[in-house]
């Protein structure tokens, strides 16, 4: 029997350049900016797209740290290589494993939701349905992940055609004048300028999926130019979206009653197409559906990244011969989905994952200031070291803000 160890089955390099911008915005633009945009319209107003392209540049400068780092580490595993590389073997480990719990405890929360809607229109008991929709997903991430990228951009193309037909719906309605008319008084009481950051703080939030990207670089053509370009395309493609879906929810509804509304973009479009929103209900439940299975396939592939790097068993490496896909990790993740949807209540894991992601962010940002103040490392990322140094700062920021939240 062959051993782990000299299986020579590798991932196959089979996503373009196209295939991994669909697979980046359709982990980014997920059920997030349906749920989001009422909370951030309520504490922004007017300027709620000034505060998703606040987020958007916050966004940004960690986006260039995670470019620039997978451009000379083009790996499975992405931040636990990088951090491993940065900070040492302990770190990147605890940061592989952060990464890899958000992704469960992500899929776990979602499937319960996709659950509850589904219950509405069949009766079937809540094990049953997380169970099946998780169980066929991860045999979708099995079968390859050129079929599951696939299948993502599907979801991808629907949810953008979605919101970009809101968008032209709502053209007429514009006014982007109003948007970037604030008060910059910082002393004056009650300014915008302190609602303006707050939501920006939250639209920051709906940003987060753009790092899942260079996990797929061993499954990815000429990684070290692709990735790079696909991270920063996913970011640009996601700010335009965010900002053009504000504008027009700012100039077209009451904000007060978009502020409350429990499903605000199909409300913004059933107040600008006069039709029933329960179908635009329907599609946001569908961008679930996708960030289940994204989540599957990046856990998979950092669990593998990371047996590679010899900071879990090696087992989680296992590739199936025929698919080369890392089977064990893949049907894992499924299986520890399935138990955490089932036995525990997620309501505070789910918030928990914002600061495991903001914590890996300020690591991976650190390691880029340390490493490119190496001279035991790439002289590539000499100039680029006072930007990690930049986007640990920002995130950390961020970090405390959400923790005080949270507390």
């Amino acid at each position: 029997m062959r051993t782990i160890k000299n299986d020579p089955v590798k991932l196959k390099r089979s996503l373009s350049l196209p295939m991994l911008v669909f697979y980046g915005v359709g982990v980014t633009v997920g059920a997030g900016i349906f749920a989001l945009i009422g909370e951030i319209v309520g504490i922004a107003g007017s300027q709620a797209p000034l505060a998703f392209l606040i987020a958007g540049f916050i966004a940004a400068a960690t986006g260039l740290s995670y470019a620039k780092l997978a451009s000379l580490y083009p790996r499975a595993g992405g931040e636990a290589v990088f951090v491993k590389v940065g900070l040492g073997p302990l770190l990147g480990r605890l940061v592989g494993l952060g990464v890899v719990a958000t992704a469960i405890i992500s899929s776990a929360v979602v499937s319960l939701a996709f659950a509850g809607y589904f219950q509405q229109l069949v009766d079937i008991p809540t094990p049953l349905i997380t169970s099946v929709v998780v169980i066929s997903l991860a045999g979708i991430a099995w079968l390859g992940v050129r079929e599951s990228v696939i299948f993502a951009a599907v979801i991808t193309v629907l949810e953008l055609g979605t919101l970009a037909y809101i968008c032209w719906l709502g053209f007429p309605h514009l006014d982007v004048n109003t948007v970037f008319t604030v008060n910059l008084n910082l002393f004056a009481p009650n300014t915008q300028v302190f609602a303006l950051t707050s939501a920006a703080m939250i639209a920051f939030f709906a940003f987060i999926g753009f790092e899942d990207i260079e996990n797929m670089a061993e499954e990815t053509t000429n990684p070290r130019a692709t990735v790079p370009r696909a991270i920063l395309i996913t970011l640009s493609i996601t700010i335009v979206i965010y900002m053009l879906v504000a504008l027009v929810a700012v100039n077209s509804v009451d904000i007060s009653k978009l502020a409350q509304s429990d499903a605000p973009i199909a409300d913004l479009y059933s107040a600008l197409s006069g039709r029933d929103g329960d179908i635009i209900a329907a599609i946001a439940t569908t961008a679930m559906v996708n960030g289940i299975l994204v989540q599957i396939v990046m856990a998979a592939r950092v669990l593998y990244g990371m047996a590679n790097e010899k900071l879990v068993p090696q087992l989680f490496a296992h590739l199936d011969p025929k698919r080369q896909t890392p089977s064990f990790s893949t049907w894992f993740v499924a299986a520890m989905t399935i138990v955490l949807a089932l036995s525990f209540p997620l309501v505070h894991l789910a918030r928990v994952t914002s600061v495991i992601i903001l914590c890996v962010f300020v690591l991976v940002n650190f390691s880029l200031w340390r490493i490119g103040g190496s001279k035991e490392h790439a002289a590539e990322l000499k100039n680029w070291k006072w930007l990690g140094l930049f986007g640990a700062i920002i995130s950390a920021a961020l970090l405390v803000s959400e923790a005080v939240n949270f507390l």
